[in-house]
């Protein structure tokens, strides 16, 4: 099984990217801030603080950025700054210090990932497409690893050093308290329900793991391209089908929805390409994917959750709530989820992060975070490597999976990266060569 592995060509990059190099760009940016939020992600999960130390890494980019100077931004991205705007803005929904201690953490993670985006869309130079292909194939077997946790060690626990330090006033937040107090799944051994325990290490909740797991796997495919020469290959093809035992017992619908949807999109797009042997490729582990699926029995431990769970018509509910009560403060929302006047069901405003974007932060906000990702998509669309090609699929799964899920910071910042790596384009040594994009236009893409 052969991927081809080779970078968007810049001919396409060309059309959203500025026309203008400024004194100082040619300067590579260091690799380690970005690898350290990866690599290092399992130091930080132990720790207590891997849902924050995102943040000073990416301040330390920052410096990194204004050393080096001539810093760019792609044509479009002012649709992303302008939200940030308008999310900074609604903090005069604010109406407690919980509530503003949550919005402030919100809005650094929001900063984090414009960062993180403009560093790599600068930092082609050092922070090369492979190279970040394969510090997040990395974080990918982390995730992996904490599934395998939850599967074997369904009711493992620790407190970390995290809960040693904070004052217990911090602590009684629902939130740092999962921080403070780190568990392989998501279960309650307690729960009247008597659901199975599903993995969510190393993330707070099963839903984070699995939508993680759905943006990592389409980049870790592109990667098996770049090394498919060296023993790596055959230790990524490997992991593959290992990876999908405990993405299977996460019976996470929505990470399912995600992937089904990343399969389609690029099998179709790879059938107008004519990449017949990415096709196979893809198929192969479609394939792989549905046996593991059967042989797990998937189907009736779904069906035995929704028997036995509410938690589609609960959401439903919970979405119609927050719409009606966004239409009382649409212009700048309450900055923060609020309780839901339904007891027992979570806070307005969670269970998706357009929900949450709508409550928090307005319709207009919501109109340009969507915009946003629209823009990404589209201009990556004409692309002609398979590489490119999953970085543009992922921003795809993002879009169907902000509907439900929670994706602040990793899926958030996750798509980002696809986004900066596949509007930047490469070095002409990743090009795609001249023949084959003069084959691609006669389909139609240019």
């Amino acid at each position: 099984m052969s991927l081809d592995a080779r970078a968007p060509s810049l001919s396409a990059a060309a059309r959203i990217a500025p026309r203008t190099v400024k004194t100082g760009a040619s300067r590579g940016l260091p690799r380690w801030p970005f690898a350290a939020m990866f690599v290092l992600f399992p130091l930080w999960w132990a720790l207590g603080v891997a849902e924050m130390m995102w943040i000073p890494l990416a301040a330390i980019m920052v410096l990194y950025l204004i050393k080096r100077g001539g810093t760019q931004v792609p044509r479009g991205f002012a649709i992303w700054l302008l939200f940030l705007v308008l999310m900074l803005l609604s903090v005069i929904g604010i109406d407690t210090t919980g509530r503003l201690i949550g919005f402030a953490y919100r809005a650094l993670l929001y900063l984090t990932v414009t960062i993180v985006f403009i560093y790599l869309y600068n930092g082609r130079g050092t922070l090369t497409t492979r190279y970040v292909l394969g510090v997040l194939t990395f974080f990918w077997l982390v995730v992996v690893a904490g599934g395998y946790l939850g599967v074997f060690l369904p009711e493992f626990s620790f407190r970390t050093p995290l809960g040693y330090v904070l004052p217990s006033g911090l602590q009684a937040n629902e939130l740092v308290q999962e921080m403070v107090v780190r568990r392989a799944t998501q279960y309650n051994p307690e729960s009247f329900y008597n659901f199975e325990p599903r993995p969510a290490a190393p993330f707070l909740y099963t839903n984070g793991w699995g939508n993680a797991y759905s943006l990592l796997l389409p980049l870790v495919i592109a990667y098996s391209g770049y090394v498919r020469r060296s023993a790596k290959f055959w230790w990524i093809m490997a992991a593959i089908p290992v990876s999908l035992v405990p993405a299977v017992l996460t019976l996470n619908r929505g990470m399912f929805l995600g992937l089904g949807v990343a399969v389609v999109y690029a099998a179709f797009r790879l059938a107008l390409l004519g990449r017949l042997r990415a096709l196979f490729g893809l198929g192969v582990i479609g394939v792989i994917g549905v046996a593991a699926a059967i042989s797990l029995n998937l189907a009736d431990r779904l069906g035995d959750r929704l028997d036995v769970s509410s938690t589609t018509q609960d959401r439903a509910n919970l979405y119609a709530e927050t719409f009606e009560r966004t239409l009382t403060s649409p212009l700048f929302g309450f900055g923060a989820p609020r309780p839901s006047f339904t007891e027992g069901v979570p806070s307005v405003g969670t269970q998706g992060h357009i929900w949450m974007v709508m409550f928090s932060h307005g319709l207009p906000a919501l109109v340009l975070f969507l915009l946003t990702l629209a823009y990404f998509f589209f201009s990556t669309w004409h692309v002609t490597s398979t590489t490119a090609l999953a970085l543009n699929a992922i921003i795809l799964v993002l879009i169907v999976e902000v509907f439900y899920y929670g994706v602040l910071p990793h899926g958030l910042v996750l798509a980002f990266i696809a986004a900066a790596l596949a509007m930047r384009g490469d070095p002409p040594s990743e090009q795609v060569p001249l023949p084959l994009r003069r084959s691609v236009r006669a389909l139609g893409y240019r």
